[in-house]
């Protein structure tokens, strides 16, 4: 009935890499490592993360008519995303400048440029893309309205995943069709903004759900995750790996639980073989270059 088992709609990014011993304070330079240019942005990331695992992708996406815009179109391609959603032109490709220090630990920020053209019209021109898609996943790199439009799109019986990253409000509509809405902490406080926030995710999550998702699930890095829906709340285990690059872990998280969401599995069970693949990633450089095959996560 479907012909692919993800719909991305989202960003695509070259992402420029540089090393550094720590990140710099205000009005401080520090030197870095050589300067190294991947292709990224979360819904790229995604894209991609769901492809090596085995899910059939498609991408919905803006990218500019240059260099980083063929070198994303280059990467989803040889991922086996089908690309047929990508739209090219309107505004240079999107970047992410990102430092990474010793730890792992990243910092980030994003040029919109091309996601930002993403518009509610070229959502309404994919539609079929919709109508053959068992789950769409999204982020908010692109605009919010275009978010929006993409949930006013869904097929009757397709799922809604939403990473509000980076977090802002969300209207209603959204967070009703979130099943689930995926938030590390964060995210969370942000769209729980003046709602009472206790100190621990399980507080989080509930809140989170009251405001209308059908399910929540907060990513709680080295400690795992939590999933969260009316049968109740619980914890889904960390797996321990040695961190080498944190950097699209969130995206392959996300794309895992997204694909493993459509073929049928529990949310708990999903987060469990997400928490998985986001450990796998976390092991190597990169954002897509790190993401795990099938294989790989069933080996580890």
């Amino acid at each position: 009935m479907y012909d692919y088992d993800l719909l991305v709609v989202g960003s695509a990014n070259a992402d420029l890499v540089i090393g550094v011993e720590r990140r710099p304070g205000a009005g401080e330079t520090v030197l870095g490592s050589d300067l190294a240019v991947h292709p990224g942005g979360k819904g790229a990331n995604q894209a991609v993360a769901a492809a090596r695992l085995g899910a059939r992708t498609a991408l919905l996406a803006r990218v500019g008519d240059d260099a980083h815009g063929r070198l994303l179109l280059d990467s989803q391609r040889e991922a086996g995303v089908d690309t047929v959603g990508v739209l090219v032109g309107g505004a240079p490709t999107g970047v992410a400048l990102i430092t990474v220090d010793p730890s792992g630990d990243n910092s980030i920020v994003v040029s919109p440029g091309a996601n930002g053209r993403l518009t509610p019209e070229d959502v309404r021109a994919a539609g079929c893309l919709f109508q053959g898609s068992r789950v769409v996943s999204a982020q908010l790199e692109i605009p919010l309205e275009t978010v929006v439009e993409a949930v006013r799109s869904l097929a009757p019986e397709s799922r809604f995943v939403l990473n509000p990253s980076p977090p802002r409000p969300l209207p209603r509509e959204v967070l009703a069709a979130c099943d689930p809405l995926i938030v590390n902490e964060h995210e969370a406080k942000v769209i729980l903004g003046d709602s009472a926030v206790g100190d621990s995710p399980e507080d989080w999550a509930r809140i989170l759900l009251a405001k209308g998702p059908k399910s929540v699930v907060v990513t709680l890095g080295a400690e795992g995750a939590l999933v969260a829906s009316a049968e109740g709340v619980s914890r889904v285990p960390a797996v321990q790996v040695d961190a080498v690059d944190t950097t699209g872990a969130g995206d392959s998280f996300t794309a895992a639980l997204a694909w493993r969401l459509g073929a049928g599995e529990s949310l708990a069970q999903a987060a469990a073989y997400a928490v998985r693949v986001g450990a796998a990633t976390v092991t190597k450089e990169g954002a897509q270059a790190s993401f795990p095959t099938a294989a790989e996560v069933a080996g580890s």
